[in-house]
């Protein structure tokens, strides 16, 4: 981001920005975001490299041949799948530099990877037109495209190839693209290299798909530097992160397979997680929610290896009837304090803190960063706004009990500061216990 933002300990700041901190009470115009969004890298054989792109559920439905290379259905879109089970949009990347583009005599593949071994190029005589040809490009045995012209030099690159125009066209069977390759290596530098560039992004939720401690710690850090420095909200779902302990980090436990694709690897369920995380709603929460991915979750665990889990903050699937459902929504916090309570652990209380803090940037940075006096009538008017905001909260049952006068704006220590303090916020979570007496007569 190019302003500053973040947590701050004392009016000290020297970027112009919006800095705010959350806390749970010691214990003896603006209209709400949209969520739905998620960031995640992917290991593809298709894509360009070294850009982020956005892709949303109807495009991935609709194109994912031609964003991807492969059909919605093919086992090679398994990620996919499963993270725009609840995502709307996703922020993809494609991880990994260097990979090799396919070519023949006519035409090179539009991107580097092995997807374009599986292009073929045919030129055959126009019936119509002695004078023409009618070049077509396959992908997997089906026609993509065909162009009718007259020579090389009139040819259109198309969502699959580049064509070369100095080439002589002649009628030819088939002529298939050969020598694509993927990027050699996925490490720690395509993982960084991807967090570079999704940084100045806003998502609801961030997805790591490693399995190896060293890259799950770099995107733990990098969660945790752009939540408190850069006032970024989102949350990341992380395969077995053992060394988290922070409400903006979920931790995935549960090992995976599939019934139908083979060497699954055991992480992919974070794609998911992530995917439904991004998508559920401000006032609502995961916990009990059924998971309607395609992979096949172990949840062999028993009652008291699954209380053990909870309290360590690990977030968990268990069988309940043949169904397998998410047990809490809870993220990996477990160091609490007097101002950090364990409510904090819920991950619907997350949600809420993070629409605060994401709508309350963006309406300040769009509407009164350097247009607004700070004087009494324009903080009366920030005022204003903010309790807008959350009273739309209270109005969707996110919070309750709100009162607007728990929402101060006041003159900070320098004449462009402006010191807002919510104090008494009730944020509302969804059932999770019944304790029942019945007694009979």
């Amino acid at each position: 981001m190019a302003l500053g933002g973040g947590t701050w300990l004392t009016q000290n700041k020297t970027l112009p920005g919006y800095y705010c901190n959350f806390s749970s009470v010691a214990r003896a115009s603006a209209t709400l975001s949209d969520r739905g969004y998620a960031a995640a890298p992917f290991e593809l054989d298709w894509g360009p490299e070294g850009e982020v792109f956005a892709v949303t559920s109807g495009d991935f439905q609709k194109n994912s041949k031609k964003i991807f290379g492969y059909a919605y259905t093919d086992p090679a879109m398994l990620p996919q799948r499963e993270i725009f089970t609840h995502a709307t949009t996703v922020y993809c990347y494609r991880l990994g530099t260097g990979a090799v583009k396919a070519k023949c005599t006519l035409a090179t593949a539009k991107y580097g990877g092995t997807r374009g071994n599986s292009i073929t190029i045919v030129v055959a005589a126009n019936v119509d037109n002695e004078d023409a040809w009618d070049v077509s490009t396959i992908v997997d045995g089906v026609s993509a495209e065909t162009q009718t012209v007259e020579q090389a030099a009139d040819l259109v690159s198309n969502d699959w190839v580049d064509f070369i125009t100095t080439a002589t066209l002649e009628a030819t069977a088939g002529m298939p693209l050969t020598g694509g390759s993927n990027a050699t290596t996925i490490d720690g530098e395509a993982h960084q290299a991807f967090l570079d560039k999704i940084e100045p992004y806003s998502f609801n939720a961030l997805c790591c798909p490693a399995s190896d401690a060293t890259t799950v710690r770099l995107y733990q850090q990098f969660c945790s530097r752009v939540r408190d420095e850069v006032g970024s909200k989102f949350q990341l779902s992380a395969w077995q992160p053992t060394t988290a302990d922070y409400e903006g980090i979920i931790g995935v436990w549960n090992t995976v397979t599939h019934p139908e694709i083979a060497n699954v690897p055991s992480h992919y369920l974070v794609y998911w997680v992530a995917g439904a995380e991004a998508g559920c709603a401000v006032n609502k929460s995961l916990t009990n929610f059924k998971y309607d991915g395609e992979l096949t979750i172990d949840t062999n665990y028993s009652q008291a290896e699954l209380e053990a889990a909870l309290k360590a903050g690990k977030f968990m699937f268990h069988n309940v009837n043949g169904d397998v459902r998410v047990l809490e929504d809870i993220n990996t916090l477990l160091t609490l304090s007097d101002t950090k309570g364990e409510i904090f652990q819920s991950n619907q209380t997350i949600r809420v803190c993070d629409q605060i803090a994401n709508d309350t940037a963006v309406l300040f940075a769009t509407k009164y960063l350097g247009n607004v006096p700070n004087d009494a009538s324009g903080r009366a008017s920030l005022w204003g706004d903010i309790t807008k905001l959350i009273q739309n909260l209270n109005d969707i049952r996110a919070v309750e009990n709100f009162d607007p006068e728990i929402v101060t704006c006041e003159q900070g220590d320098t004449k462009k500061a402006v010191l807002c303090i919510v104090n008494g916020l009730n944020v509302v979570n969804a059932m999770a216990q019944l304790y029942m007496s019945v007694i009979i007569q």
